[in-house]
């Protein structure tokens, strides 16, 4: 799998985002929270999505408080949600915005890190939902409202894994590889009937829970924070990168 190359003249400015509206799941804490507020930032009015009402607050108030446009709330557990949340999800977009047009989906879940035949079951179906068949869900119930937008743009986040397959990895890897696939398709089918772009990106290690999960000896201090690897994830979600589909990029 080649990897894609953001131009070396793109430079994150004032207003790189403004007037699009961009919907960042997982946006708690994490890439997620790093992204949102970075989004914000740029001028872009950001629907923060995630499982923890309470986390997301605490990103809203980052946002409110530097010159930024005022973020929306949109709490949606990606384990349990059902078919009407979805729907709502994007009734509610539509209503208040008229549109989408950025969708990044940072939530995931590590699941178990074990030999396949040790693997518990109901986790390795709950960590492919999550990380795998909810954004695929995501992506199909929101494409009308990305379709409004003149240039959407949609991120699947990836990890290194995609490209090193390693052993102990189990569902998490597995997602990771079946997103390359659901990017690949999205992106051809949408080729030439539509201006919804579709890529994925791989942040890299970060300095974040989920990595310290995953690497429990780990010096933390090695690893760059989410806000360092953003500036990929603004690319595709500006215009600059209009035209730019089925692309697999590396933060790092």
């Amino acid at each position: 799998m080649s990897v894609s190359i953001v131009p070396q003249e793109f430079a994150v400015r004032p207003g790189l985002l403004d007037g699009r509206v961009v919907l960042v799941t997982g946006a708690s804490g994490g890439l997620g929270g790093a992204l949102a507020l970075d989004c914000a930032r740029a001028g872009a009015t950001v629907i923060l999505s995630g499982r923890n009402r309470r986390k997301l607050e605490e990103t809203y108030d980052r946002i409110t408080a530097v010159p930024a446009p005022t973020p929306a709330l949109a709490p949606l557990d990606l384990a349990t949600a059902t078919a009407a949340d979805y729907d709502a999800l994007a009734a509610t977009i539509e209503k208040e915005f008229g549109r989408l047009d950025g969708l990044v989906h940072s939530a995931a879940m590590l699941g178990d890190r074990s030999p396949l035949e040790m693997l518990d079951v109901p986790t390795w179906c709950r960590t492919l939902h999550v990380n795998l068949t909810a954004p695929f869900i995501l992506n199909q119930v929101l494409l009308p409202n990305l379709r409004r937008s003149p240039d959407g743009s949609v991120i699947l986040v990836s990890s290194g894994v995609v490209r090193r397959p390693r052993p102990f990895w189990g569902a998490y890897a597995v997602s990771k590889a079946g997103l390359e696939m659901v990017r690949e398709m999205f992106a051809e089918e949408l080729a030439g009937i539509s201006a919804v772009r579709v890529n994925s990106v791989n942040p890299g290690a970060m300095r974040t829970a989920m990595r310290m999960s995953a690497y429990p000896g780990e010096d933390p201090s090695r690893n760059p924070s989410p806000a360092e690897v953003t500036r990929v994830f603004l690319y595709l979600l500006s215009r600059d990168s209009q035209g730019v589909s089925g692309g697999y990029f590396e933060a790092q």
